[in-house]
């Protein structure tokens, strides 16, 4: 497997998709002929706008000033020794508004503009992208409108709170499993409607090409400063693990970036097992997925025979999609990525161990990439970067009650 890696990675790398947007067989432009000019529009322009002087001043400053940028690279000392390795946690979750969604939201608004966009709409599962969304359009005034699952609605209550105390309106999906699937399907539906003064910022890995890619150079910046910290602490800008939680899989997109085609860095990405990989009730979709076409991609997605989208489930809402983004499927299938899973409860758990021994309350989402640790086989020479992706703070009622408060 290894010699056929260095093949690929020779021949094209993993980074970087075809000029149709394909990441090995997986992604392209699946669209409504309605979405071909905006889709082709954004295809011609985003690399030109995001290579401008201009641009990138304006994006670093943003980065830097407005989210706080660069983040923490905190090794984690009771962890660590618990594991018998070396634990390092990049700090997402100190980002403004509290996950790394806000690095990808900053560079779309900016692109927006330079396209002339007036309307912002967006999708969110756990509300931290709605938030993000609703956060740069407060401060370029433009208008944003998020589609959000009624269920999502529900359990990530606080970040709908914020999207409306930041201006934005949230629309309930209310169809299918009514979480972020369905948001998704509805943001599509709107922007077939509105193709002229709309931008539709898309926060994962997923959707039509251009997308997946854009993405994932805005959430670059995150393996970036992994490089240049790690250097500085441990001497070296490689690790031999990055490890992330996967739905889409922006924030494992921005951490494993910079090492795609570094073979002897290992990515580990890991799933929402929900109650089981095989429970009926999971969001797993690389063990559960196979090849067809989401939201304008074609990916891993979880469907039936005759091709219908199996509901998912994960206690995560950011988690809870059933498909993968490309790049990530192309990962997978590939062998360059290692793909775990974690259940509800071994998320749970992870969530609540890691709180109290690191004094630091993880989103429900990095708690499944915690969860797969001590499964991991470390040593004592394993130097080990978590993308901690984003706080607690919106899944607290969930802790609360699984402690029965």
């Amino acid at each position: 497997m290894k010699s056929d890696l260095i093949e690929v990675a020779q021949e094209a790398g993993f980074q970087n998709p075809n000029e149709q947007g394909y990441y090995g067989s997986f992604g392209g432009a699946y669209i409504p002929e309605m979405l071909q000019r905006n889709v082709a529009e954004l295809k011609e322009s985003y690399l030109k706008i995001m290579a401008e002087e201009s641009f990138q001043q304006e994006f670093q400053q943003l980065l830097r000033d407005y989210v706080g940028r660069p983040t923490p690279l905190f090794y984690a000392e009771r962890l660590s020794e618990e594991l018998g390795s070396n634990i390092y946690l990049k700090r997402e979750d100190l980002c403004h508004t509290g996950a790394h969604k806000i690095n990808n939201t900053i560079g779309q608004i900016l692109l927006a503009r330079r396209l002339g966009k007036t309307r912002i709409i967006a999708e969110t599962g756990a509300g931290q992208h709605g938030v993000a969304t609703a956060t740069v359009c407060a401060l370029k005034g433009m208008e944003c409108i998020v589609y959000m699952g009624e269920k999502d609605i529900e359990r990530q209550a606080p970040n709908v709170a914020r999207m409306k105390l930041l201006g934005a309106k949230v629309v309930p999906a209310l169809s299918g499993s009514k979480t972020l699937k369905d948001a998704t399907n509805e943001a599509i539906r709107d922007w077939i409607n509105n193709p002229i003064d709309t931008h539709y910022i898309i926060g994962s890995v997923v959707g039509p090409h251009p997308y997946p890619d854009l993405v994932a150079r805005f959430q670059s910046v995150i393996s970036q400063e992994i490089r240049t910290q790690l250097l500085e602490k441990t001497g070296s800008e490689n690790p031999t693990h990055v490890v992330a939680c996967v739905g889409g899989g922006s924030n494992a997109a921005g951490a494993f970036y910079h090492y795609l085609d570094e073979l002897s860095v290992k990515l580990v990405a890991v799933e929402a097992a929900g109650h089981g990989v095989n429970s009926g009730m999971s969001a797993a979709t690389t063990q559960l997925g196979k090849s067809g076409v989401l939201h304008g991609s074609k990916s891993l997605v979880m469907q039936t025979e005759d091709g219908q989208v199996v509901e998912p489930h994960s206690i995560s809402a950011g988690l809870d999609y059933p498909g993968i983004g490309p790049l990530h499927a192309n990962l997978f299938k590939s062998g360059r990525g290692t793909f775990l899973s974690a259940t509800d409860d071994e998320a749970l758990e992870a969530a609540f161990h890691i709180s109290k021994i690191e004094g630091i309350i993880p989103a429900l989402e990095t708690a499944h990439a915690f969860a797969a640790l001590p499964r991991m086989n470390l040593t004592p020479k394993d130097v080990v970067v978590v993308c901690l992706s984003g706080r607690g703070d919106k899944d607290l009622a969930t802790y609360m009650k699984a402690m029965g408060l």
